[in-house]
């Protein structure tokens, strides 16, 4: 039998966390569910869910806070949740290193769909279609190692490994897979749409704040000058 994913729910609301948990339990899913951030992070560190699902607005430790603190040493999936789609705290989520979020109330079924595909995402970065057959002014060595900017960005695509001027780069799996769709194709200009769609498995139209925080966290891990703005139609990776 295969092993049950773990999610860490962090949520203060009794009625949503219940129902939210039973919901996630009914699809196969472990559910460790905590009413509030510092309750969440102690969970957090004892149990090493495989995602964490966090609500915006717990007392305690916020969802945001907590996320950061998760980031501090872990690059497992997190979901935020927030209560308003036009809320900044969506920016801030993303910005403290979420990978996605959804906007409550919730649909069950979105809920695990968006779920799933983070786990996809997580678990299959290296499922991308190969960068190594690109034919441009980017290198790739023997070993699967593509070279941009005359050596300063490396990107090893068999080993899920990047460096900058020989520094090892830390990227979370989202990032990870952000970066090898543009070094698929660099110098083309990838559109927001086609980015949720290839990046974030989304099946239809999304939210592209989720693109372009994630491009500017990935800008500063890589250069900000790497990944070129084409305004009105989306970003390259320069080569």
């Amino acid at each position: 039998m295969a092993e049950q994913t773990h999610v860490l729910f962090v949520e203060d609301d009794d009625v949503i966390r219940e129902a939210t948990q039973l919901a996630l339990e009914r699809d196969g899913f472990a559910v460790t569910a905590m009413p509030d951030g510092l309750s969440g992070l102690e969970a957090f560190r004892a149990n090493r869910p495989d995602i964490a699902l966090l609500d915006v607005m717990v007392p305690g430790l916020d969802g945001v806070s907590l996320c950061r603190r998760i980031r501090d040493d872990s690059t497992v999936p997190v979901i935020m949740l927030s209560a308003r789609a036009d809320s900044i705290d969506v920016v801030l989520g993303l910005e403290a290193g979420a990978d996605d979020y959804v906007t409550k109330p919730f649909d069950g079924a979105v809920l695990v769909a968006r779920i799933r595909a983070v786990l996809r995402r997580f678990g299959h970065a290296s499922g991308l279609r190969s960068a190594a057959g690109s034919e441009d002014s980017s290198s790739v060595d023997g070993g699967g190692v593509l070279s941009f900017g005359d050596g300063e960005l490396e990107i090893d695509t068999e080993g899920m490994e990047v460096r900058r001027s020989g520094a090892p780069v830390a990227l979370t799996p989202t990032e990870m897979r952000l970066l090898l769709e543009f070094s698929s194709a660099p110098g083309t200009v990838l559109s927001r749409d086609k980015l949720l769609e290839r990046v974030w498995d989304y099946g239809w139209g999304g939210d592209t704040r989720v693109v372009d925080v994630h491009v500017q966290r990935l800008r500063t891990k890589i250069g900000q000058d790497r990944i070129e703005t084409v305004r009105g139609f989306g970003y390259k990776l320069k080569a």
